[in-house]
């Protein structure tokens, strides 16, 4: 098992200088709305995660340092302000999904055995899997009793339904993955349990939390879901693109997953040449001038393009629904939001 001191920590595999910039600079522009919460949630969301042991407060604040673009407590501030208020209630269902996602993805980590998470190191890299475990728990706990303190039930049954879906689609892609069976229609069931429902959860738990009736967060929680459908096919559609933005290209096909682009693909094609193509993801360890024969497979077989049209089939949903939401900077910062996740060149 590997492991190293937190504070000899590099970034091991870091996104092309250029597109890191430019994605940094368009969040920000759309984060201006909420930048004066982004900044009191970060303080509040380190408080949360602080513990009297000295392990498990180290540990804590390595994970902190190692956040993301932030993108779900932006959904969950945006999904409140368009809503009417960001309050107190909208900081706690903000930090109630980052720890419950965070402890997932600890967990992710020890399943999978991976070292890396984001180019860092990921916890049981460093600290080996028991701890990691019991870190997770530890997160899924704080998140609890996050919701229980405040008699936040309601935000509490949105974000545990997510984590429910996640699961249970993580579960149905390695059913499905060990026989390469999957449909367009198991593929999107997939996406929508495991990223679109956290996605959707994040705008539903902004809703609720500045006090939306059950019809204005179930209408917030089918835009987030279709935003979060777009996102995923968008993510997908990096394995066959020409540059790499922090995901290697053929990296799905190099573990096996089975996406819409070569799903399509595979409908199309004829019996010797699905076969021989099943054959080469079915490889455990493929070349790349296999995976490139796979791409340009893809790519002939008209894959990416079915697969941008779904992406943005999904993208109009979510903005339809957003129609007879009053206009406000909010509702405007979440349109760019989801227009973000698409736009990212390939």
């Amino acid at each position: 098992m590997l492991r190293m001191p937190v504070q000899v920590l590099v970034f091991l595999h870091p996104a092309p200088l250029y597109n890191c910039a430019r994605m940094a600079l368009h969040l920000n522009d759309i984060k201006a709305p909420i930048a004066r919460e982004m900044e009191e949630f970060e303080r509040k969301f380190r408080a949360s995660m602080q513990t009297r042991v000295m392990l498990l407060d180290r540990i804590m604040r390595y994970i902190v340092k190692r956040k993301g673009k932030q993108m779900r407590p932006m959904f969950v501030f945006l999904s409140a302000g368009a809503c009417g208020q960001i309050n107190e209630s909208a900081y706690r269902g903000a930090a109630l999904i980052e720890l419950l996602h965070t402890a997932t993805l600890v967990h992710d980590d020890v399943v999978d055995d991976a070292n890396y998470r984001r180019g860092f190191f990921s916890v049981n890299a460093l600290w080996k899997n028991k701890i990691a475990v019991l870190v997770g728990d530890f997160l899924l706990s704080r998140g609890l009793i996050l919701s229980v303190e405040h008699q936040e039930y309601n935000l509490l049954k949105i974000v545990t339904e997510a984590v429910r879906q996640m699961s249970e689609g993580e579960l149905l892609q390695m059913e499905k993955a060990r026989k390469l069976d999957i449909s367009e229609a198991d593929y999107e069931e997939i996406i929508r349990q495991k990223t679109a429902s956290l996605i959707a959860a994040c705008c539903a738990v902004g809703a609720a939390a500045a006090g939306s009736d059950s019809r204005r967060t179930e209408q917030f929680r089918l835009f987030g879901e279709k935003a979060g459908m777009a996102f995923q096919i968008k993510d997908d559609l990096f394995d066959y693109g020409d540059d790499e933005i922090g995901k290697p290209r053929g990296i799905d096909i190099k573990e096996k997953k089975m996406t819409l682009p070569l799903i399509y693909a595979l409908q199309q094609a004829g019996w010797m040449e699905k076969r021989k193509i099943l054959r080469i993801v079915k490889n455990d360890n493929p070349g790349n001038r296999q995976v490139r024969q796979v791409i340009d497979f893809v790519k002939q077989a008209g894959g990416m393009d079915y697969a941008i049209n779904r992406m943005n089939s999904y993208h109009a949903e979510a903005l339809g629904l957003l129609d007879d939401v009053p206009e406000s900077v909010y509702k405007n910062a979440l349109r760019q939001l989801v227009q973000f996740t698409i736009e990212r060149p390939l």
